[in-house]
């Protein structure tokens, strides 16, 4: 993968609005710009257009009003990774089977396919069950073959949708500090969608807090903390502050009434 550059813009929305069939208006006026190669991180409360926002940056759905780019060839080069909320795995196919999904649905059978697949789920620790199936898997290791999956095309933007919402604050930690492993080495930009302000602080440079729906950008925070991050930056009084900030941030974006109540 192509070294990363700060300098360059991966992502930019300029007052997007999103409303559905139904008349729900998800997203009003939403601006935010993530540069090559960084970590942040939508945080806001449940329905305020976090993962509407995702879909339109995939290309999955278009916005209703505004601009949404991203970084020229992306999409069309399929160098985008998504991970959803729920594992989503094919229960009658094998681990490897779903990590080798993406080749399949592009219909790109090459010989390097299965080296891809075996270094993905070594990425993600998951090596030794190329054979398994879901059910033999507990929680946080269908994440992390969904995890695998999203990598293994070695996507050069990673959208997350909340992926670590359902799992134990044990598992959690675990795989937040195995996602910024990953970040690192692959120097790919992540986008990572949460409702946790711990979880936030912890993984992102910058966070975007929106406003209860419909979703705006309230206000950006940047977490000026070092890399690597780990239980020491967990436990310090620097984490505890930028917390703190980040909580006040988010109560006074709820508190925002120029939109409608979520």
């Amino acid at each position: 993968m192509a070294a990363q550059s700060h300098s360059v813009t991966a992502v930019s929305l300029r007052g997007v609005g999103k409303t559905f069939a139904n008349g729900v208006s998800a997203l009003s006026d939403f601006s935010f710009t993530v540069r090559d190669g960084e970590f942040v991180s939508l945080l806001g409360p449940s329905g305020c257009g976090k993962s509407t926002a995702l879909r339109i940056i995939a290309g999955l759905m278009p916005p209703s009003l505004g601009q949404a780019d991203v970084l020229e060839g992306r999409r069309r080069a399929g160098e985008i990774g998504f991970v959803f909320q729920e594992p989503t795995l094919m229960p009658w196919a094998t681990v490897a089977d779903n990590v080798r999904l993406p080749f399949r649905l592009r219909g790109d059978a090459g010989g390097d396919t299965e080296r891809k697949v075996a270094q993905a789920l070594e990425r993600v620790g998951l090596a030794g069950f190329a054979g398994a199936y879901p059910r033999e898997l507990s929680g946080g290791m269908k994440m992390r073959v969904s995890i695998a999956r999203a990598l293994v095309t070695e996507p050069s933007l990673l959208l997350m949708d909340e992926p670590f919402a359902a799992l134990d604050e044990i598992t959690r930690f675990r795989l937040n500090n195995d996602l910024l492993a990953l970040w690192r080495m692959l120097r790919c930009t992540v986008i990572f969608v949460t409702h946790s302000v711990f979880e936030s602080v912890y993984l992102s440079q910058r966070i975007v807090v929106m406003t209860p729906r419909p979703g705006r950008a309230f206000r950006e925070l940047v977490i000026d903390a070092p890399y690597p991050r780990d239980e020491a930056f967990r436990t310090s009084a620097d984490y505890a502050g930028y917390c703190r900030r980040v909580s006040e941030t988010l109560a006074e974006a709820m508190a925002d009434n120029t939109g409608e109540a979520a």
